[in-house]
């Protein structure tokens, strides 16, 4: 009988140890797990870039280094370790390269995620802002129209009244061109009474109760003041002729704020899309509003934005 040279050996464990390790996966633990089983040992023990992996009972015997940065420990010592481990680099470089392409895999799998969050989010973004300038639209410019509206009325019985239907014009034409450019009222950098009175003042229907309103969160003041234009909005196009009184009323605990008409009022609750436009505003900020109407006694719209605690 011949006996195999220690290269042979080698082979033939490297055969055994390539058979196993094809049958699952190029893990590190499943080629700890073939070694041991190759050489009959208790335990086996792989070390690969600065982790462990064990089978059996461990590696707390003989050890021998497969290539830089990666080695075997067997118990107990097995004579043929030094050769296997000569010929099992290019399974330890196949691990390395399995591993590197499930890194890359995983990163690739995250960079599309991102990528479909980011798209996800920009579609988010694109239709918060087409609400932003529908909303704004209503609220803000339909203001506008409605009083040139009205003041055509006026003027095509009275012709001095046309320098007024001019101003009108142009203020349609500065709010719908500060909703295109998504810019807010100028008046507002002044605060919210400053951009009511200076938005409402001018109506002879409109009485305004602002007092000293301290100044709120840039969100917090855009809302109330697009939310008490479309009240009065609502008013002009609903009790034409109405008196209207604004106030603003702010208190420890957030800002109140009303809007209310002497109008014919209405039955029901008031639940159009105008109402909708103020509960969305107000939600915004953390913020409620009602609408109390009854035929023949007017109609009042109450809104609320809670103090933020810093």
């Amino acid at each position: 009988m011949v006996r195999r040279s220690a290269e042979g050996d080698a082979a033939a464990l490297l055969a055994a140890v390539a058979v196993l390790v094809a049958e699952r996966d190029p893990r590190p633990a499943a080629v700890a797990e073939a070694v041991g089983w190759a050489l009959d040992a208790d335990g086996c023990e792989l070390r690969l870039d600065g982790e462990r992996y064990s089978w059996g009972a461990g590696g707390a015997g003989f050890r021998a280094v497969i290539c830089p940065g990666a080695e075997l420990r067997v118990r107990p010592a097995r004579g043929r370790l030094g050769a296997l481990a000569t010929v099992l680099a290019p399974v330890v470089e196949l691990v390395r390269l399995t591993r590197s392409v499930d890194e890359l895999r995983r990163r690739r799998q995250v960079a599309a995620a991102e990528l479909a969050d980011g798209r996800w989010r920009a579609a988010a973004d694109m239709d918060t802002e087409r609400r932003r300038i529908e909303r704004d639209l209503h609220d803000g410019a339909q203001h506008h129209l409605v009083a040139l509206r009205m003041a055509v009325a006026v003027a095509e019985h009275d012709p001095t009244f046309v320098p007024t239907l001019r101003k009108r014009l142009d203020a349609a034409q500065e709010s719908l061109t500060r909703t295109a450019g998504g810019i807010l009222p100028a008046a507002l950098a002044e605060g919210l009474a400053a951009a009511l009175g200076a938005e409402l003042g001018g109506h002879s229907d409109v009485r305004l109760d602002l007092g000293e309103v301290p100044r709120y969160p840039e969100p917090v003041e855009t809302a109330v003041y697009f939310v008490c234009l479309e009240a009065v909005n609502n008013a002009h196009k609903h009790a034409v002729g109405a008196n209207i009184d604004v106030r603003l009323r702010p208190a420890s605990d957030g800002l109140h704020f009303s809007v209310c008409d002497n109008g014919p009022g209405f039955a029901g609750g008031g639940g159009g899309s105008g109402l909708v436009n103020l509960r969305t505003r107000l939600m915004a900020v953390g913020g409620t509003v009602r609408v109390d109407s009854v035929v023949g006694n007017g109609t009042r719209v109450e809104g609320f934005v809670p103090r933020i605690l810093e």
